[in-house]
C-alpha cells in the first residue's frame, strides 16, 4: 500500500498511466478476431451443397419384424423421393434390413411384398438390402434356406452395409 508523500503519489500516477496505456492497446485486439481462427475460417472449404455432386442419399434401417415400421420406411422413402424429384435434384434411397426386419424381403413372409414389387417397378431412385448374417442365422433356425424378394440386393451385414453408407456422407434414418 502507498502512503500518501509526494512518492506515492507520484508512483499511483504512473499505475494508472500505465493501466490506461494498457486498455488503449489491448480494446482494439478484444473486437478482432484472434489470427489462428481468422486463418481458419479462410482455409476452410465451404460446407457441401447436398443437391450438387452425388445428389441426396438416404439410407433407411429396418431391423423390426412389424408391418407398420416396414410401411413407415417405405412411406419415408416414397416421400423423400417425391420431394428431391419435384424440386428436380437427384436422390438415392437404400432400405437396410437385418435382424427380425429381414421379414420385410423375405419372399414367404413380407407383409410389404407386393408394395416393394411396386416400387421396384416405378422407382429408380429406392433399392433393397438384405443382411446375409441373418438370413444364414435364419436358415440355421429355421432348417430351410430363406428366399428372398427379387428386388432384394444381399449384403455380408446389414449393419456394416449403414455404416459404410454413413461413411460415404449418407444420411441415416430409423423409422
Amino acid at each position: 500500500m502507498l502512503l500518501p508523500t509526494s512518492g506515492g503519489m507520484m508512483a499511483r500516477s504512473r499505475i494508472s498511466v500505465l493501466v490506461a496505456a494498457l486498455c488503449v492497446a489491448v480494446l482494439p485486439l478484444l473486437d478482432a478476431p484472434p489470427a489462428a481462427v481468422a486463418q481458419t475460417k479462410q482455409s476452410a472449404a465451404p460446407p457441401a451443397t447436398p443437391g450438387k455432386s452425388k445428389g441426396h442419399r438416404l439410407v433407411l434401417q429396418v431391423n423390426t419384424n412389424e408391418p407398420a415400421v416396414m410401411n413407415l420406411a417405405l412411406n419415408n422413402a416414397v416421400n423423400v423421393e417425391q420431394h428431391y424429384k419435384g424440386i428436380g435434384e437427384p436422390v438415392q434411397i437404400e432400405i437396410v434390413t437385418f435382424g427380425p426386419g429381414l421379414n420385410m424381403l423375405r419372399d414367404d413372409t413380407s407383409p410389404v411384398k407386393e408394395r416393394i414389387k411396386s416400387l421396384a417397378a416405378t422407382s429408380r431412385s429406392i433399392s433393397f438390402s438384405a443382411c446375409d448374417n441373418t438370413r444364414a442365422n435364419m436358415s440355421r433356425v429355421e432348417q430351410k434356406e430363406i428366399p428372398l424378394v427379387s428386388q432384394a440386393t444381399v449384403v455380408s451385414s446389414g449393419v456394416v452395409r449403414i455404416m459404410e453408407l454413413q461413411e460415404q456422407g449418407w444420411s441415416y434414418v430409423r423409422p
